[in-house]
């Protein structure tokens, strides 16, 4: 098949939206922050689908397996992984602020600061906790589930119909096949709404630039360059190293994904190519019933790079405010964090939420030392999306290998052309 130009792929168009957007938001701010509708526009059409495609996968997933044992079993494994990996992501976090110290030398009085613009974090943090999490995967109603866009609660919804339509046989044959066509046609709707990437990734950029300017980086510099050293260094050695166990290139995973990884570097969130990411992974030979537990529940427990901030950030605040944290209290600290970064899914500014309210349960670091990194939160935030979008199709990966079901060989077949060549195209399932 003959290749298209490369000016007419996904990721050249994305790269010079986001060259173009930075450019406007440097040299004409005023004229940038104008553009935030384009990014916004394209966000809110990607989420339009993100429910009805995760519905359909799960259904047609849970519905196809052997039995119910498979479901609880992948489920289980999956569960296991994030926990292990949310907790080593906490701890190479609180590692990585000891050794880069990006707070030091701030001398900062916490009393001083105006905390005036934390008051809605502060409020959504305070109502985060372990009771008011499980309700909220509770719909109200089944069409309220898609509505409020909580992710957990679509896949909630999702499980139980697919069960019952396992559970009813041969009856519920034809609802199977409705489900599965519908399928498809969502699926073409995020091949169409992903030609307006660029323009996304064009408006979202331009704003952030035009908003905050560069020269907002310059004071907390070295805690934002640090940040994604940090980010740099997990990808490389823990990300390379369960490639390696799983035996698979990750840099030629990263070639497969890198048109999503280029959008969530333009509108600086990972739920804009959840379908992509999905998609992508059914191709390298994750059976489609893993990838449909797995990665939408990864959306929430499996945040790797938000973890890594999370606990990065609260030493920032800590060294730029001389807060001493002893030993015990920075093991309470990854404790903490492992149950609020869960509480907090699905909240607006869930990544700054999360922290907030990890410094509430543990008052020994002030809160009001939030306020040093509010201005960097938008620059850090798009490095995080793009590790926690890494991790959880490495976790498919993972669980389908664990679970004995990967295909190994389309695996391979799938990313050979990215490790032969640098420029391997992306080819859609649009013509399928």
């Amino acid at each position: 098949m003959k290749s298209k130009p490369f000016y007419k792929e996904l990721y050249f168009q994305v790269i010079v939206g986001i060259v173009i957007g930075v450019s406007l938001g440097y040299f004409f701010p005023d004229l940038a922050v104008k553009m935030k509708p384009l990014g916004d526009g394209f966000i809110k059409l990607i989420a339009m689908i993100i429910g009805p495609i995760i519905f359909c996968t799960v259904v047609t997933g849970i519905a196809g397996m052997r039995d119910m044992k498979e479901l609880g079993r992948v489920g289980g494994k999956a569960l296991i992984y994030f926990a292990v990996m949310s907790i080593v992501a906490l701890i190479i976090g609180l590692l990585g602020g000891h050794v880069i110290q990006p707070g030091l030398g701030f001398n900062v009085d916490p009393t001083t600061l105006d905390t005036s613009a934390l008051s809605k974090y502060t409020e959504s943090a305070k109502s985060v906790n372990l009771v008011d999490f499980v309700m909220g995967i509770i719909p109200s109603t089944f069409v309220n589930a898609f509505s409020s866009g909580n992710v957990l609660a679509i896949l909630l919804v999702s499980i139980l119909f697919g069960y019952s339509l396992s559970a009813i046989g041969e009856k519920g044959r034809p609802i199977f096949q409705f489900v599965e066509s519908a399928s498809k046609v969502f699926f073409h709707n995020v091949h169409l709404i992903s030609k307006l990437s660029s323009i996304g990734a064009f408006g979202a950029i331009a704003y952030t630039i035009g908003a905050y300017g560069l020269e907002a980086l310059i004071p907390l510099a070295k805690m934002v360059f640090g940040f994604y050293a940090l980010l740099l260094v997990f990808v490389v050695v823990i990300y390379g190293a369960i490639a390696s166990v799983c035996r698979f290139s990750l840099l030629a995973y990263l070639k497969f994904i890198k048109e999503e990884l280029l959008i969530i570097l333009g509108t600086g969130s990972s739920s804009v190519v959840l379908p992509h990411l999905m998609e992508k992974l059914e191709r390298m030979g994750c059976p489609q019933p893993v990838v449909a537990l797995v990665v939408p529940s990864g959306y929430s427990f499996n945040l790797n790079g938000t973890n890594l901030y999370m606990t990065m950030a609260i030493l920032f605040i800590a060294q730029a405010t001389n807060t001493e944290l002893s030993l015990s209290s920075q093991i309470v600290l990854i404790l903490v964090a492992m149950l609020t970064s869960k509480g907090a899914a699905g909240v607006t500014g869930a990544a700054f939420v999360m922290l907030t309210s990890t410094l509430i349960v543990l008052p020994v670091v002030p809160v009001a030392g939030m306020v040093l990194i509010l201005g960097i939160h938008r620059f850090v935030g798009t490095g995080l999306a793009i590790v926690n979008l890494i991790g959880n199709g490495i976790a498919a990966i993972v669980v389908s290998a664990w679970d004995g079901v990967l295909d190994r060989e389309q695996m391979q077949s799938t990313l050979k052309p990215q490790q032969e060549d640098p420029s391997a195209k992306y080819h859609s399932q649009t013509s399928k």
